[in-house]
């Protein structure tokens, strides 16, 4: 299990200099740790993206641990569809993984959500 992702607002430039600097280390034989980062150009799209309802499932799954998407709409009282779409965008986002029994899952201990007020 993959130990912590953190989710905040980065500007394009900001991500890619974070990146940049991270290759830089590498290529001269530093040390770089190994960091999972999900960031959103505002906070508009992080609050559209991690709705309240894709939160409450991420922290069901994680409280439950894993079990198919028909599972997890029952035990949330949704629609299968919806959880179903839910899912798929959780998934592509790195935040929900698949186990070797097709089960869905949370693969992270902490999910860190980091927002500022002013830059």
């Amino acid at each position: 299990m993959k130990k912590q992702i953190k989710i905040s607002v980065s500007d394009p430039i900001t991500t890619a200099k974070d990146f940049i600097d991270a290759w830089k280390r590498a290529e001269q034989g530093k040390s770089v740790a190994a960091e999972y980062k999900l960031n959103f150009e505002n906070l508009e799209t992080l609050l559209k993206t991690l709705t309240p309802g894709r939160w409450i499932l991420l922290k069901t799954l994680h409280k439950i641990g894993p079990m198919t998407i028909r599972g997890l709409a029952n035990e949330l009282s949704r629609d299968y569809k919806n959880v179903h779409t839910d899912v798929r965008l959780l998934k592509n986002l790195g935040l929900i993984d698949r186990t070797e029994d097709n089960e869905i899952e949370v693969p992270w201990t902490i999910v860190e959500a980091r927002l500022q007020l002013a830059a």
